[in-house]
């Protein structure tokens, strides 16, 4: 085992192994998502019990949801829009304009 002198090194053998980038990209959308909807219920001055209800979830899921830990669909994505009063817009984009 060769011996890491960063956590870049680390990061960019990690990310080099096939399938991990494919990972690494759901689970920084998967965070993205999370925050925003948290950001914006505080915004809101909402509870997640209240954001739960107002979306037909239960508040775990909001939490999990929140926290990073769940791929919605598009149609729950749909639902916490509604609920916190926001239009949901999916866009794609070229790779090479990607940040």
């Amino acid at each position: 085992m060769t011996e890491r002198t960063s956590w870049r090194e680390m990061r960019e053998e990690i990310l080099g192994r096939p399938g991990a980038g494919a990972a690494y990209e759901a689970a920084r959308i998967r965070f993205e998502l999370g925050e925003t909807v948290r950001l914006r219920r505080e915004a809101l001055g909402m509870t997640q019990a209240q954001l739960a209800a107002e979306a037909g979830m239960q508040q775990p899921a909001v939490a999990r949801f929140e926290a990073g830990g769940t791929m919605p669909t598009i149609v729950v994505l749909e639902r916490l829009a509604i609920a916190l009063r926001m239009r949901l817009t999916v866009d794609m984009e070229p790779l090479e304009r990607a940040s």
